[in-house]
C-alpha cells in the first residue's frame, strides 16, 4: 500500500512534489513542523508552508497514549477530523527510520517530513556532506592483498623453497593458507551477523567473547600491527641497501645480511628446468650462519617448524579490510568477498611461485640469493627493487593507519580508563593513537633484525586469528536466535579446526614465544577484569551461561535434591515491617547475614521487597527500587539478585512470591527476615497478623524459616566473635539448625567459636540415653559439638516459687495482663456485634488455659537460654509454629517472651525434608 493508504483514508492527506514523489503527512508536533515554524517566513517556500499548514490543519494533537485527541483549532471533537486506519496502534509506535536506527544504537538524524524510501531533513542551510565510503575492491581486497604480499614473499620465499624443497614448501603454503582461509570464513560469518562498527577483529571478538577477551586480544593484535609496520620498513630498507649498497650511511659498501658477508652464486639460474625441479623437490635442512647462508658449523638449525615461523607473516594481513570497517559502505558484503578473494588469490600465487622458484634455479642459488625475484626479473632487476620498496612501504602505511584505528576503537568503548588518551570522536582521525603506533614502530625499527621481529608478529596475529575462530565456534555452537549471519558457508567444525591450527602453529614456531604471548594476553585480561568498567555486549559467554543454566535446571528436574547436594537458597525479605528510611532498600546487616548462610560465599540469595499499590501505577517505582536494591547487594559483595513485587498489600504480595519465585529446584528454600522488635514500641497493630501470616505461608509452601533478632548487632566480616554458638534443639528440623551452625563456623567472624547443643526434653526423658544418641548423631555428621540435655516442665502453668528471676516474673505478669486485656476486648466486640469471636479478620477459638501454658513455656525457655547462653556469640532456637485458631496477638506475646533480653538470636524452623546426611 502507499502512504495515502497507510496514513489516511483519503488522498487529501498527501501531496505530490517534484518527480512524482508523494509526501506523507506528519503530526502537528513533529520535529519538521517545529523546525519549519521557527524558520524565517521569508525563507520558507510555498511548498514548506503548505506542509506546515496541511499538517496543522488535518492532524490533531496526540494524547499521552499516542492517539489523536481533539484540537480546538480543528473544531474540537466535532471538527474536521480525519480518521486513521492505524490509530489503534498509537502513532508513537509506528515503524519509522528514527526507531529503526535507535535499535542499532545509532544517532539518528531528526526526522522531518519523511518521504517514501528517503530520509530527508527539511532544514535551512546546506546539508552536511557525509564521508565517502569504500567498496569491496578498494576497501577490502586491495588492502588485504597489499598486506599479505609483504616483504617475506619478495626476499625470503625463494630461500624457503631452497631450504625446505618444493614438497615441504607446498605443504607449508597449504598449511598456512588453510589456517587463514578458515579464519576468513569465521570472520565472514561474524561480520555478516549484523551492523559492524569500527575496530575490526576487536569489535568481532569483543562482542562474541566479552570485553575482557576482546580487549586483551585486541591490544595484542594492535601490537602485532604496530610491529608489522617495522617489519615492512626493515624489509624495504634491506631491499634498498641490496640494490644500492653504497647508499648505507652507517655500513660498509659490502652487502651484509645480519652482519655476515654473503656472496651469492653467480651461475645457474637455469630457467624453467625439469632437472632443477627434481633436484629441488626434496628438503635439504642444514645449519646456517646468522645470515642464512649454509654453513656446517653454523649456529642456526633449520627445520619445518622454523620455516613455519619465518613464512607465516606472508599470509597475515587478512584483517586489513575489517580494520577499516568504519570506512566501508557495506561491511556485510565487502568483508567476506574481499577477504576470501584476497586469501585465495595470494595462496594460489604462493603455490605457483613455489613451483616456479623450484624450477628456475639450483638449490645453492636459492639459498644464497635473497633477491632471486630481482635476479630473474625481466627486463631488469630495478623493477623488482622498486616494486618491493613501494609494496613494503604501502604495507607499512596500512599497518600505521589500521593499528591506530584499532586502538581508538578499543579506547572509545571506555573499558580501560588508562586508554582514554586515545579516544576520538566519530569520524575524526586518531592522531594520538597514530603517534603512539609510530613510536612503537620506530622502537622496533631500531632493533634492526628482521628475523627476530618476524616470530613476534606471527604470534600476535595467530592469537587474534584463534580468537576470531573461537568466537565463531562459540556462536555457531550456541546457535542463539540472534545468530543469523548472511554468510552461510560456515560450520562450527571449520572454526574449531581453524582455532586448533592457530594454536598448533604457534607451538610449532616457538613454544617460548607462545608462552610469552599467552602470558601477555592473560595479564591484559586480568587487568581488564580488575580495573576495567563492566560492559554487557551480549557476548557468547553470556549465551553459554544461559544455555548451561537451562540445561542444568532441566537436569535437576522437579524431584527433591539429595541432602548431599542441598544448598541454602535464602529468600531475604528486606522490608517486611516497612520501618526503614525511603532511601534505604534493605537493612544494612541483612546482606552480612545472608553471606553467613553460604559456604565460602558460594550460593545465591534472592532479595525481595514488596511495594503496596497498583502495578500499572507503580511499575516505574518498582524498577527504580530494584536498581537501588541491586546496588546495595553489589556494595555488600553478596552473590544475589534483587526482585521487586507490586501487590495490593504486603501479605498478598508475599503469598504470591513464596509460591512462584524461582524455577524447578532453584526455588528459594529458606525465608529470612528480621524479628519485628518495634511493633509494640511503635504501636503497629497490623504487625502480628502479618508476622503470623508470613510464617503460616512458609509452612504451607514447605519453606524453612529463619528469623533474626538483634540484627543491628550482627557482626560484619571484620568483627571477630569469641565464645560459643549455642543451639537449643527442641524439634526435628531435618538438621537445618546444625547445618547453619557449621556454615557460621566457615566465616572469619565466627571461626574462633565452639558449638554447644542443648537438647530440650521432658523431665521423664532418659537424659543420658538422649545425650549419647545426639553425640553419636553429631559424630556421624562430622560435627564437633558439646551436648547438654535440659528438662522443662512444659505442662506446669504456675511457676515454682523462687525458680524465676524477678525480671522474668515481671515480664510474664505483664504479658498475662496484656493478653487478658486483648481477649476481653475482642470478646466485647463480638458480643456487641453479635458475631463469633473474631481476630485478624477470621474466627478464632481461645483456650485461655492453653494461652497461659504457652506463655509459661516460652518464659521457661527464655530463662534457660539466659542461664546457659547469656555470653554466647549467637543463639539458635527452634521456632514454634503459630497455634491453630489462636489470635496472632497472642503468638506475638509468646515470641516476645522467648526473645526477651537476648541480644542475638536466630529462630529456625525446618521443613519436611533432611538437609544433612550421615552417608558419603
Amino acid at each position: 500500500m502507499d502512504n495515502g493508504d497507510l496514513e489516511g483514508g483519503g488522498g487529501d492527506l498527501a501531496f505530490h512534489g517534484k518527480g512524482g514523489r508523494k509526501y506523507s503527512p506528519v503530526g502537528a508536533h513533529d520535529r519538521a513542523v517545529l523546525e519549519m515554524s521557527s524558520m524565517d517566513p521569508g525563507s520558507s517556500s510555498d511548498s514548506k508552508s503548505c506542509v506546515r499548514k496541511n499538517n496543522a490543519g488535518t492532524v490533531g494533537n496526540l494524547d499521552s497514549d499516542g492517539r489523536e485527541g481533539s484540537n480546538p483549532e480543528n473544531g474540537g471533537a466535532n471538527g474536521p477530523y480525519q480518521e486513521h486506519k492505524l490509530e489503534l496502534f498509537g502513532f508513537d509506535s509506528l515503524v519509522s527510520i528514527l526507531g529503526l536506527k535507535s535499535m542499532t544504537g545509532e544517532q539518528a538524524p531528526a526526522l522531518s517530513s519523511p518521504r517514501d524510501g528517503e530520509d530527508v531533513s527539511i532544514t535551512s542551510g546546506q546539508p552536511k556532506p557525509s564521508a565517502v565510503k569504500m567498496g569491496t575492491m578498494m576497501g577490502v581486497f586491495v588492502p588485504c592483498l597489499q598486506s599479505i604480499l609483504g616483504i617475506i614473499y619478495y626476499i625470503r620465499f625463494s630461500w624457503i623453497v631452497g631450504m625446505g624443497g618444493i614438497g615441504d614448501a607446498l605443504l607449508l603454503v597449504s598449511l598456512c593458507g588453510l589456517c587463514t582461509f578458515l579464519t576468513g570464513i569465521s570472520l565472514s560469518a561474524i561480520a555478516t551477523n549484523g551492523a559492524m562498527k569500527g575496530g575490526g577483529p576487536y569489535y568481532l571478538i569483543g562482542r562474541a567473547l566479552g570485553p575482557e577477551v576482546g580487549v586483551s586480544i585486541g591490544l595484542c593484535f594492535f601490537l602485532g600491527n604496530a610491529v608489522a609496520g617495522a617489519l615492512y620498513v626493515l624489509g624495504a630498507v634491506e631491499t634498498f641497501l641490496k640494490a644500492l649498497p653504497s647508499a648505507g650511511i652507517f655500513t660498509e659498501t659490502t652487502t651484509k645480511v645480519n652482519g655476515t658477508v654473503s656472496e651469492p652464486i653467480q651461475t645457474g639460474v637455469t630457467g624453467l628446468s625439469l632437472e632443477s625441479f627434481k633436484d629441488n623437490w626434496s628438503s635439504d635442512y642444514k645449519n646456517t650462519n646468522s645470515a642464512g647462508i649454509p654453513d656446517a658449523e653454523g649456529n642456526v638449525h633449520w627445520n619445518f617448524h622454523a620455516l613455519v615461523g619465518l613464512f607465516f607473516p606472508a599470509v597475515t594481513g587478512i584483517m586489513a579490510g575489517s580494520n577499516r570497517s568504519a570506512s566501508l559502505e557495506d561491511t556485510q558484503r565487502s568483508i567476506p568477498i574481499g577477504t576470501l578473494a584476497a586469501t585465495l588469490t595470494t595462496t594460489g600465487l604462493y603455490l605457483v611461485s613455489v613451483l616456479l622458484f623450484g624450477a628456475v634455479a639450483t638449490r645453492d642459488k636459492l639459498l644464497t640469493d635473497r633477491l632471486l625475484t630481482a635476479t630473474i626479473a625481466w627486463p631488469f632487476p630495478a623493477i623488482i627493487h622498486i616494486g618491493i620498496i613501494l609494496s613494503t612501504l604501502g604495507a607499512a602505511l596500512q599497518s600505521l593507519t589500521g593499528a591506530p584505528r584499532l586502538l581508538a576503537a578499543i579506547s572509545n568503548d571506555d573499558i580501560l580508563p588508562v586508554l582514554n588518551y586515545f579516544k576520538v570522536a566519530e569520524g575524526s582521525e586518531p592522531y594520538m593513537a597514530t603517534l603512539f603506533t609510530a613510536f612503537i614502530c620506530m622502537g622496533c625499527v631500531i632493533i634492526g633484525n628482521l628475523d627476530l621481529i618476524t616470530p613476534t608478529v606471527t604470534m600476535f596475529f595467530l592469537l587474534c586469528y584463534s580468537g576470531v575462530n573461537l568466537s565463531c565456534f562459540l556462536l555457531d555452537l550456541l546457535d542463539a536466535p540472534s545468530w543469523r549471519p548472511r554468510w552461510k558457508f560456515h560450520h562450527w567444525s571449520f572454526s574449531l579446526l581453524g582455532a586448533s591450527l592457530c594454536i598448533v602453529i604457534m607451538f610449532l614456531i616457538s613454544w617460548s614465544f607462545t608462552v610469552v604471548s599467552l602470558a601477555l594476553a592473560s595479564l591484559i585480561y586480568y587487568y581488564v577484569s580488575i580495573k576495567g568498567k563492566a560492559g554487557d555486549w551480549g557476548d557468547g559467554f553470556k549465551s553459554a551461561y544461559f544455555q548451561l543454566a537451562l540445561r542444568s535446571l532441566r537436569s535437576l528436574g522437579a524431584n527433591q535434591v539429595h541432602p548431599k547436594n542441598w544448598y541454602p537458597i535464602p529468600l531475604i525479605f528486606c522490608r517486611p515491617w516497612g520501618k526503614l528510611p525511603e532511601n534505604v532498600p534493605c537493612h544494612p546487616k541483612l546482606a552480612d547475614f545472608a553471606n553467613c548462610m553460604k559456604k565460602k560465599g558460594r550460593g545465591m540469595s534472592i532479595f525481595i521487597n514488596i511495594l503496596d499499590g497498583d502495578y500499572h501505577e507503580r511499575a516505574e517505582d518498582a524498577k527504580a527500587a530494584c536498581k537501588q536494591l541491586d546496588t546495595y547487594i553489589n556494595y555488600k559483595n553478596c552473590e544475589g539478585v534483587a526482585e521487586i513485587v507490586v501487590a495490593p498489600n504486603m501479605s498478598e504480595g508475599f503469598r504470591g512470591v513464596v509460591q512462584t519465585m524461582g524455577l524447578g529446584n532453584l526455588k528459594p528454600n529458606i525465608v529470612v527476615m528480621r524479628y519485628p522488635e518495634i511493633w509494640r514500641r511503635e504501636n503497629l497493630k497490623e504487625i502480628p497478623g502479618r508476622f503470623v501470616g508470613i510464617i503460616n505461608d512458609c509452612i504451607v509452601a514447605n519453606k524453612a524459616v529463619v528469623i533474626v533478632k538483634g540484627l543491628d548487632e550482627w557482626p560484619n566480616e571484620y568483627q571477630r566473635q569469641y565464645g560459643t554458638i549455642d543451639l537449643y534443639w527442641i524439634v526435628r528440623d531435618g538438621g537445618l539448625m546444625l547445618l547453619l551452625s557449621q556454615l557460621l563456623l566457615t566465616k572469619e567472624s565466627f571461626e574462633s567459636c565452639k558449638i554447644q547443643v542443648f537438647c530440650i526434653a521432658e523431665e521423664d526423658t532418659d537424659a543420658e540415653g538422649l545425650k549419647a544418641d545426639v553425640k553419636k548423631f553429631l559424630y556421624d555428621l562430622r560435627m564437633q559439638a558439646e551436648v547438654f540435655v535440659i528438662a522443662i516442665k512444659s505442662w506446669d502453668v504456675q511457676p515454682e516459687n523462687g525458680s524465676q528471676p524477678d525480671e522474668s516474673k515481671e515480664a510474664f505478669t505483664a504479658a498475662q495482663q496484656r493478653v487478658a486485656d486483648y481477649l476481653a476486648e475482642i470478646k466485647e466486640t463480638a458480643k456487641k456485634e453479635g458475631t463469633p469471636l473474631m481476630a485478624d479478620g477470621k474466627p478464632v477459638i481461645v483456650n485461655e488455659q492453653q494461652v497461659e501454658k504457652f506463655l509459661y513455656t516460652t518464659l521457661k525457655l527464655n530463662s534457660t537460654i539466659l542461664r546457659y547462653s547469656r555470653m554466647a556469640a549467637v543463639v539458635l532456637v527452634s521456632l514454634p509454629p503459630p497455634p491453630v485458631s489462636h489470635p496472632a496477638y497472642c503468638y506475638m506475646e509468646y515470641m516476645d517472651l522467648l526473645v526477651d533480653n537476648l541480644p542475638r538470636l536466630l529462630m529456625v524452623r525446618g521443613y519436611r525434608r533432611d538437609v544433612v546426611t550421615l552417608f558419603t
